[in-house]
């Protein structure tokens, strides 16, 4: 059963069983420094589900194709995954990944992320693939970005307690 009413079964029909929605992680702990990179994170994998269409027991299967993460200040990227930590990619904090991102100014930003699937289903002959993709829009998230600065000093401050910064 592949038609829905004398045509076939479209994305859109496979919507009522949509994943649900991911939200992105900004490390380190969704703050970042102006001028460094901010490493954004989505947990995103294959899903299955199951229900009813057309009065006919369904699993669906969606296939994460790419994630978007809108960084908030008009920019976004695209990425074939959600990407990794730090830690998982075995790199120190504030070092590029495939899907950092660097701020230019301090401030305040809502960030979003996109999940795109491509769906397959079954409805008891075998899985077929759905044309199209489904777009799952996480729920938005700010992340603080500070400045950093740094100074140079004669002394440390054992040696200089009462010194600017000890």
């Amino acid at each position: 059963m592949t038609e829905k009413a004398g045509r076939p079964i479209t994305i859109d029909d496979l919507a009522q069983f949509a994943p649900a929605p991911v939200t992105a992680t900004a490390e380190p702990g969704n703050v970042g420094v102006a001028g460094m990179p901010t490493n954004f994170v989505a947990a995103v994998s294959a899903q299955t589900r199951t229900g009813t269409l057309l009065g006919r027991p369904v699993t669906v299967r969606f296939t994460p194709m790419s994630v978007t993460f809108e960084h908030g200040d008009g920019t976004s990227s695209t990425s074939p995954d959600g990407g990794r930590t730090w830690a998982a990619l075995g790199q120190t904090s504030f070092t590029p990944t495939a899907t950092s991102h660097t701020y230019s100014q301090r401030g305040t930003y809502t960030t979003r992320t996109t999940v795109h699937y491509t769906a397959e289903v079954d409805v008891g002959g075998g899985w077929f693939a759905v044309p199209g993709e489904l777009a799952i829009d996480g729920a938005s998230r700010q992340i603080r970005v500070y400045e950093a600065t740094t100074a140079l000093v004669a002394r440390t401050c054992l040696e200089r307690p009462a010194a600017v910064g000890c």
